[in-house]
């Protein structure tokens, strides 16, 4: 590729839609929506262009209209011309958009790639993957996690309630956070495991609630804590809605009552939940590394529907 031919700029508006979504991607569909919503705006939306040809796109995402990014969500290269000149080319637009979109000097917005399950064993999918990897490697990114995407679907079986815990409503903010704040002992999660590392478990739990959990709007009476028999509490699970789907947004169990297999009791009244208000899935998430949780979600029916490549950034952005 010749790069003093490729103009590099964002979208001019909703018009250019059509163009930006040349390179596929599963994403793709819920762009006009975003951009309605403001989660997305016309300038964090990012093109390499030679004459009509896209040659590679980016674009960043935040979840409530008027927020900073909080996520750089899509960064495709023209797979059909792969190799270093398609990386040359996607590095070059990340700088030129990344000076034009972010603050200097702070730590970028973790980027997240939904990819195929198992994308290493297929021979399309991997060399497509590992240049985008590539790409923010060599901005100064470096892998965080890669997780799995699981999704229950109406019609699987879900287990009957069980005589072990009983179910109810949170009963607010205080008692979740002091529960997510025992559930961060011993996590497998790597983004918890990372927050611990910056700040004591308690506010961590606090800025999980009030970042994400908090933003909900589906109904918090689905939020569900699981109790034995003596009134102890042993664990929660928080179905909600997001903009896009039903999900099991968190799961945890208590150190003390671990290994006891209450994850499936906690897991099917979560999706129990769901399914009772006719949703057409619901979806979940889980670190290929937190096997204990992986199998949790198969028993309970969930099937594997893709996998999603994390990527953070050092503080102080990229070196």
């Amino acid at each position: 590729m010749n790069p003093e031919n490729m103009i590099m700029r964002p979208i001019a508006g909703r018009e250019e839609l059509d163009l930006f979504r040349r390179l596929p991607y599963v994403l793709n569909g819920e762009l006009d929506d975003d951009l309605a919503a403001g989660r997305r705006r016309p300038e964090w939306m990012w093109m390499a262009l030679r004459g009509d040809r896209l040659v590679a796109r980016l674009a960043w995402w935040a979840p409530r209209a008027g927020e900073a990014p909080a996520l750089l969500d899509i960064l495709d290269l023209d797979d059909t011309t792969p190799g270093p000149a398609s990386v040359d080319a996607g590095v070059r637009l990340f700088e030129t958009a990344s000076a034009a979109v972010l603050p200097v000097g702070v730590r970028p917005p973790e980027y997240n790639a939904f990819v195929p399950p198992r994308w290493r064993d297929d021979a399309k999918a991997r060399p497509a993957v590992e240049d985008r990897m590539a790409v923010l490697e060599r901005a100064g990114a470096r892998l965080l996690v890669e997780r799995l995407r699981l999704e229950w679907r109406p019609g699987t079986p879900i287990a009957p309630p069980g005589r072990r815990l009983s179910f109810r409503p949170v009963a607010g903010r205080e008692e979740l956070v002091a529960l997510m704040t025992l559930v961060l002992d011993g996590t497998l999660d790597a983004h918890s495991r990372a927050d611990l590392a910056r700040m004591p478990a308690a506010r961590a739990a606090a800025q999980h609630y009030d970042d994400e959990l908090a933003h909900y709007r589906s109904p918090r009476e689905w939020w569900r804590i699981g109790t034995s028999p003596e009134g102890e509490p042993v664990g929660f699970v928080i179905p909600a809605r997001n903009e896009y789907n039903a999900m099991i947004a968190y799961i945890g169990v208590v150190p003390a009552h671990r290994g006891k297999g209450y994850i499936d009791d906690l897991l099917a009244e979560g999706t129990r939940i769901l399914a009772g208000q006719g949703v057409p899935r619901v979806r979940a998430a889980t670190d290929v590394g937190n096997v204990p949780m992986a199998r949790a979600f198969l028993r309970a029916g969930y099937e594997l529907i893709g996998q999603r490549i994390d990527m953070t950034w050092s503080e102080g952005g990229p070196q």
